[in-house]
């Protein structure tokens, strides 16, 4: 339903911590200008944990509203509250999203039945199409090949997110799920190998700073021109590489920051990067051609 690149899309904010629309607006028309295949409005990149729900929603409607079905939009709309999830699906449902991610709840850790029926809730509960999230490094939470293949018989369930990075689990999920399930990496630095094996595309944090890039690489990947698209990854190898150096958003914030695109606020807990990771992440961006 959904390929390409798929940016992860930052919330812009001031320095006081205050949402910035119009330098989110400036986002939006970059990325469509640029080629991006689909925003993914308030995930984990958007900062979607210390967003209210009133900000959240009103931060996807303005995103809906600014692309003007110019390309689709993804609402990041998880949570560990069943009910919560649910709220906030239907939410960005009325609000004009085009799918919803889903990531796999937090910190309560349950099991791969509740999993299971966690995300059958949701689905059977919102009539719009949802992307499983499954991202164990940062949830303590990890959905296993056997419920996602169980998830995949649920038709508004039409993807997965998968961040691992491990590429025999992207090669296990497409076999079993493929022709029902559309495979996509959440891990920018194994995206390009992920769609080699038939995956559908990558939800990207590089692709904030390299929009154009991203989905020239994505689109060669998807079009078997291998050589092509090995070559296009290796400029945005480094931002692959120095954009985790603390916890994402924090350095991708900093960089468009750098780069003049959005103002440097962040909300706490997550702080500004520090300072001894600038050079880093600045020569990431002259490596890539950023800056």
């Amino acid at each position: 339903m959904f390929h390409g690149s798929m940016v992860a899309l930052v919330t812009p904010m001031q320095a006081d911590g205050s949402l910035d629309y119009q330098a989110l607006e400036r986002l939006v028309e970059w990325h469509v200008a640029s080629g991006t295949d689909a925003l993914v409005a308030v995930g984990t990149t958007g900062e979607s944990p210390t967003l209210s729900e009133r900000e959240h929603c009103e931060v996807i409607r303005r995103v809906v509203e600014m692309t003007s079905g110019r390309v689709p939009v993804i609402a990041g709309t998880g949570s560990n509250s069943t009910r919560e999830a649910i709220a906030l699906t239907r939410c960005a449902m009325e609000g004009g999203a085009d799918a919803c991610l889903l990531v796999t709840p937090y910190y309560n850790k349950p099991t791969q039945e509740g999993l299971y029926l966690h995300f059958k809730a949701i689905a059977e509960a919102v009539p719009i199409p949802q992307i499983l999230y499954n991202v164990p490094g940062r949830t303590a939470c990890d959905l296993l090949p056997d419920t996602v293949e169980r998830l995949s018989h649920i038709p508004n369930i039409v993807g997965i997110k998968e961040a691992t990075g491990d590429l025999e689990r992207a090669r296990e999920i497409i076999a079993r799920c493929g022709e029902r399930l559309d495979f996509y990496s959440g891990d920018d630095g194994t995206a390009l190998e992920s769609i080699l094996l038939g995956g559908r595309g990558v939800i990207s944090v590089s692709a904030n700073v390299l929009p154009r890039e991203m989905h020239e690489m994505c689109a060669a990947a998807l079009a078997g021109e291998e050589e092509r698209a090995r070559a296009l990854d290796a400029r945005l190898r480094p931002l692959h590489e120095h954009l985790y150096v603390e916890a994402n958003p924090i350095p991708v914030k900093w960089a468009l920051s750098e780069l003049g695109r959005i103002p440097p606020g962040i909300r706490l807990p997550l702080t500004v990067l520090s300072e001894a990771h600038h050079e880093m992440v600045r020569q990431a961006l002259r490596e890539s051609g950023a800056l």
